[in-house]
């Protein structure tokens, strides 16, 4: 009797493993660099829907109200609190604003802040737990043929995903007589209605560009603002002088070139919060506090939600060496800072009501005295809380930027202290107001 061969059990083994790697290595196929990407930039994508009122030009029907028009778009997460961006066109004259995160939850957004040249728009959301902020790329070392990604809310068809390369870069586009864009990247991944404000990533997952128009009549050329200058917008738009009520006056500059990725500080304002901390052009920001900062808009947004008086850790850099500083925030509202007041702007016919009908006679609006520090040259020099300031100088107030103006004259010097006129119980009295350089 014949036994069967010594190595029929190895073979049966390695037959059996044959079998089964084709298995093992679809699956780790599939899962490329491309699903990897779009996995990573998913949970910061927002979908945008709204409604806006659109008159009609049709002559016969002008007495008709205005038509609703559904519109679409997509936003990016920027800060775990709730703010993300968008196109302003996306979010501009609508009625009202509806966001879906990749957790499918919907909420109601209000717009913050916009630039309408750059084409860009903050929208805030209230959430009860942080939310995933993209993953930021940098568009400095973009290349051409460089695959990317368009993630988007694509005609409503929610987390829409198409794929391109950069097909060109510094793109000059003008949308209309009012719309023309600079240095765009130009892209064949399809982008299309309601993708506007979504995510362009490169394939390890980062931002690299805001999609924002496409060349209507052609295929697959669309175009994204680039990420580094959204950035510098997005600075601004979250800036805690205008958001937060708040200031630390000072002056930077991203500097981004591929890896290298810092916030350069080139000046401080003179009597800021900035130039106190000892802040000095040519410092670099690490961190502020306990976040860490590569632009503008990260030092803006770890600034987001601290009140004046506040003091912040800075990390940085100097001359090669790190160390640490303290800026204490100050307040955003020089009028405050100057006089100690704050101020409401009201209307002649309030300003009769309270005071007689004599006073139309003399002032067209006012300022209400809303708030007031003991301590401040207002209340020192007889300003109380309720009196309606009509007059600086020789000037009427009747809004808040007639103030600014005389804080920012050029001869404020030639007439400081400042003659103010207030109106209170219906009588007109006058003092005056120093005005100190450090409060300007």
């Amino acid at each position: 009797m014949k036994m069967p061969p010594k190595t029929f059990p190895a073979l049966a083994t390695l037959a059996m493993f044959c079998l089964l790697t084709p298995c093992l290595e679809a699956g780790s196929l599939r899962e490329t660099s491309a699903v990897r990407a779009v996995r990573r930039i998913a949970p910061s994508v927002v979908n945008i829907s709204s409604e806006k009122t659109v008159s009609t030009e049709n002559v016969l029907y002008s007495n008709r109200p205005g038509q609703k028009v559904s519109g679409m778009g997509t936003g990016v997460v920027v800060d775990r609190r709730g703010y993300i961006v968008t196109n302003h066109h996306v979010v501009a004259g609508v009625d009202w604003l509806r966001a879906t995160l990749s957790d499918g939850s919907l909420h109601e957004a209000r717009v913050v802040s916009f630039d309408r040249k750059a084409d860009l728009a903050i929208i805030k959301i209230d959430v009860k737990r942080p939310l995933p902020e993209m993953p930021l790329g940098t568009s400095s070392d973009l290349m051409l043929a460089e695959t990317v990604f368009a993630v988007g809310n694509a005609y409503g068809y929610k987390d829409t995903v198409t794929c391109g390369i950069i097909s060109a870069l510094h793109r000059e586009v003008e949308v209309n007589e009012k719309q023309t864009y600079h240095n765009l990247i130009q892209t064949d991944a399809s982008i299309n209605p309601g993708n506007s404000g979504g995510p362009l990533i490169n394939l390890e997952g980062d931002v690299v560009g805001i999609n924002v128009a496409i060349r209507a009549g052609a295929q697959r050329i669309g175009f994204a603002i680039p990420i580094d200058d959204a950035r510098r917008v997005i600075a601004k738009l979250i800036a805690v002088d205008r958001l937060n009520g708040t200031w630390h006056g000072i002056e930077t500059r991203d500097d981004k070139k591929g890896q290298r990725r810092r916030l350069l500080v080139t000046g401080t304002t003179e009597n800021s919060p900035a130039a106190s901390s000892g802040l000095k052009n040519g410092d670099i920001i690490l961190n502020s506090d306990k976040q860490p900062v590569i632009d503008a808009a990260d030092f803006e947004r770890s600034l987001l939600d601290r009140k004046a008086g506040s003091p912040i850790n800075l990390t940085i850099i100097r001359a090669g060496k790190r160390s640490t500083l303290t800026l204490v925030l100050g307040d955003s509202d020089k009028i405050w800072r100057a006089f100690g007041m704050r101020l409401q702007v009201i209307k002649s016919r309030e300003l009769q009501k309270r005071h007689g009908n004599e006073v139309l006679e003399h002032y067209d609006g006012g300022l209400r005295v809303t708030n007031i520090r003991k301590d401040g040259p207002a209340y020192s020099n007889g300003i109380r809380q309720g009196d309606d300031l009509v007059g600086l100088h020789e000037w009427a107030m009747v809004n808040r930027e007639n103030v600014d103006w005389v804080l920012d004259h050029r001869e404020l010097r030639e007439f400081n202290p400042v003659k103010f006129w207030v109106l209170r119980e219906g009588k007109t009295l006058f003092g005056h107001l120093p005005v100190t350089s450090s409060a300007r």
